[in-house]
């Protein structure tokens, strides 16, 4: 088995996170990236409990393109404390392969 990174977020609009997938796919900053459905999320901000409907992003990338996509989705965040986790995953190495080629030029 080899590593990949999953970068994760979420966001408010689903126009929002299609545009974060193609964004980073055509700059290969990662090798794709996968737009989940609707989520209803409950979370402390600013004093309040508050919910929400978001669509989550994630991302398939290798370990060395994670800050540039990271700085990517923070950029382009609507929120001013946009949620972005990084896991390491093991994965199948033809997998690995593919992901290796498509995020670098």
């Amino acid at each position: 088995m080899e590593q990949i990174c999953v970068v994760t977020t979420v966001v408010d609009a689903r126009p929002v996170a299609d545009g974060l997938a193609a964004a980073s796919v055509a700059d290969r900053l990662a090798a794709c990236a996968q737009v989940g459905g609707q989520v209803d999320s409950t979370y402390r901000w600013r004093g309040e409990v508050e919910t929400a409907t978001e669509w989550s992003v994630q991302f398939k990338t290798v370990p060395d393109r994670v800050s540039e996509l990271v700085d990517r989705i923070r950029a382009d965040h609507p929120y001013d404390v946009p949620e972005i986790l990084v896991s390491r995953v093991e994965c199948d190495p033809a997998y690995a392969a593919w992901v290796r080629e498509n995020t670098h030029v």
